[in-house]
């Protein structure tokens, strides 16, 4: 634990930075790589069972634009939407939690000239980084199978930034809040529902209308229309309405999350 802890170097007045952060957690996933590497392999295994083999049984899907695709190419832009999210919140809810509440590493990095904005900015940008790493090799599985059908899709890794920067700093402020690992129940209870129902594995004109308005304001859903109508370039208004969401989701949760350190480390 003190290992850990002491990988923070102090860092001059006035140029403090959450990069700090991000230096550190490298160092550590450098000797941990196996852990990392596993995150690739949910999404693709996914791709390969439901994508390919459930796609004979389904046939085409049409766009919410008219276009009609496989349901391989309608299938995978959810799995990329997927990927970043999975990076992003299991990064920013498990591994902080035992930072905050065992390793006691932001007591350590508070006794240095960074303050818990530094905190909140540096874990989201690891957390971004990662979920950003998955997603772009998840791109390359999708251009070497023929997934990608747009030049749009060029604008599918900064949007996975997006959606990795919306769910981190989510996570992050939720963390804030748990008291023990029990309380981490709530988190599978929010991802796997949102994994199974957001438009991931069919289009939302299955749900009776009620329905549909209350999977719409879902996250994973927002990021999943993004996704998809980058990457078949099939685009409509639902994209500008996703960016303008994740945003907001990402903003509200860094600063929740940055004011929440301040109380729970400050006092």
């Amino acid at each position: 634990m003190a290992t850990l802890a002491t990988r923070v170097l102090p860092t001059a007045p006035g140029r403090t930075n959450g990069w700090r952060l991000v230096h550190r957690n490298f160092m550590v996933y450098r000797r941990a790589w196996p852990v990392f590497v596993t995150g690739f392999l949910e999404p693709i295994f996914y791709l390969f069972s439901i994508g390919i083999g459930v796609s004979q049984l389904v046939g085409d899907i049409t766009m919410p634009g008219g276009e009609v695709v496989t349901y391989t190419a309608f299938v995978a832009p959810a799995m990329l939407a997927s990927s970043a999210m999975n990076g992003a919140v299991f990064d920013s809810t498990y591994n902080i939690f035992f930072r905050m509440k065992y390793a006691k590493l932001y007591d350590a990095v508070l006794a240095t000239p960074m303050r818990p904005w530094d905190v909140a900015t540096g874990e989201i940008t690891w957390a971004l980084l990662r979920g950003a790493i998955y997603s772009s090799v998840f791109v390359l599985v999708m251009l070497a199978m023929g997934l990608v059908g747009s030049w749009w899709a060029l604008l599918a890794l900064p949007a996975t930034l997006l959606i990795g920067f919306a769910f981190a700093a989510a996570g992050m402020a939720l963390t804030t809040f748990m008291r023990s690992w029990q309380d981490f129940e709530f988190v599978q209870l929010s991802i796997l529902p949102m994994f199974l129902f957001s438009a991931t594995f069919f289009p939302v004109s299955v749900y009776p209308a009620g329905v549909q308005g209350l999977v719409e304001v879902t996250p994973l859903y927002r990021a999943v229309v993004l996704c998809r109508e980058l990457i078949t370039g099939s685009l409509t208004w639902a994209s500008g309405v996703s960016v303008v969401y994740l945003f907001a989701m990402g903003a509200v949760g860094l600063f929740v999350a940055s004011r929440r350190l301040s109380t729970l480390l400050l006092k």
